[in-house]
């Protein structure tokens, strides 16, 4: 595929995304979503790093500060007010993750005496795990591209306050566990089930977000992690990660690109994991590909869950070039090297992917327009990739 042309599809799309939620021009009540911002934070900043245009980070800016307006307080809707984190108003603005950051679901969560609907549960309120490490990883970017460590000390904040109410103890286990969707205050489980790959996702982040203050802060006065790395290494360990789903092999596949990229720095997770994704990416790919899922009418696609695995796809690209550069830490003479090259064989998915999403009569079909805020902000990240994987 020709990319030359990426740039101008992704600032359309982008551009789309700012006029459709109140971003720019800047409305009265923005539509947050934290999922899709997350990654449309990543892709201003790519906006900006390729083309050197600062009205694009200053986009990146503003979105964050709305979303921290907006999801990191109380719904319109509710009796509360103010900070979710219970902060004042001064405080809450220097410190706006501490309490987390809700959803941006449609309808408020489910109160303490409704009974559970799990598929009106789709529709409510909460906070999610796997979205706020999507929103530690962007905060991450931010303070990468404009050194601001306010970012990264944002971060943080919500790594420690999601990490302290998400998980919890099973004494018969000897082992924590993870809740996966939890209320706005962070006082009690919504869903009690644990995420498949939000523990992975967990760890990776916090490791990058490690590391970062490391050189943000000196080794002696960073923000300290240690304890949350110990508690989801404990919880990843000997996990089932295996999935047919294109979104979560896609998971596996960035998260694989970013343990990689850790391993580059001198950052090991743990060893064999890097292994235990790619196996479990390969699987899932075989699966996946063999559904003939991708033949199928785009009535019947999901076009972000196809995204996501186009954006991993994207990341495991640079895995050979990687592992010929730095032959002292991987060795290419092993299964590794083979594993690699296996998944080398399912790149040309991304462009198949990529093609079909951007036929306009495709992007008319129920399943775009219903979705249509996350659809384009992940087709432009497919397209123009390295804002949110950090390559």
């Amino acid at each position: 595929m020709n990319r030359t042309g990426n740039i101008s599809l992704v600032h359309d799309f982008m551009q789309d995304y700012a006029r459709l939620t109140g971003l720019d021009p800047a409305g009265a009540r923005p539509k947050r979503y934290l999922w899709t911002d997350a990654f449309a934070v990543c892709n201003y900043l790519e906006l900006f790093r390729k083309t050197h245009n600062t009205g694009y980070r200053e986009l990146a800016l503003r979105l964050v500060d709305q979303v921290h307006h907006t999801l990191g307080r109380h719904r319109g809707d509710d009796s509360r007010t103010g900070w979710i984190s219970g902060l004042s108003r001064e405080e809450g603005e220097l410190h706006p993750t501490r309490g987390g950051l809700r959803i941006g679901k449609t309808l408020p969560e489910r109160e303490i005496t409704e009974p559970y609907n799990e598929q009106r549960e789709w529709d409510r309120d909460g906070q999610y795990y796997h979205y706020l490490t999507k929103w530690m990883h962007a905060l991450n970017r931010v303070s990468q591209v404009t050194g601001d460590p306010a970012y990264l000390t944002w971060a943080i904040d919500l790594a420690r306050a999601a990490h302290a109410r998400f998980t919890y103890g099973v004494p018969t286990a000897g082992r924590k566990r993870m809740y996966w969707k939890m209320s706005i205050d962070l006082m009690r489980p919504l869903v009690p089930s644990m995420g498949q790959h939000d523990p992975l996702d967990g760890l990776v982040t916090y490791h990058e977000l490690h590391l970062r203050a490391t050189s943000f802060f000196g080794q002696s006065t960073k923000p300290d992690l240690m304890q949350e790395m110990v508690d989801m290494t404990d919880i990843c360990r000997g996990m089932r990660l295996g999935t047919d789903d294109p979104l979560g092999i896609g998971g596996l596949l960035s998260d694989a690109a970013r343990i990689t990229q850790l391993a580059k720095q001198g950052v090991l997770v743990y060893a064999g994991l890097l292994e235990t994704l790619l196996d479990a990416s390969l699987a899932g790919l075989d699966s996946f590909t063999g559904s003939g899922s991708l033949e199928l009418p785009a009535g019947y696609r999901l076009a972000f869950r196809e995204l996501g695995l186009s954006i991993g796809l994207a990341g495991i690209e640079k895995l050979p070039e990687w592992m010929r550069k730095n032959p002292d830490l991987f060795n290419t003479t092993s299964s590794l090297h083979q594993r690699v090259e296996a998944l080398m064989e399912y790149v040309p998915l991304r462009e198949k992917i990529e093609q079909f999403w951007l036929d306009g009569k495709n992007r008319e079909s129920g399943t775009w327009t219903e979705h249509r805020e996350i659809n384009m902000v992940m087709l432009a990240t497919s397209l123009e990739p390295y804002g949110f994987l950090g390559i």
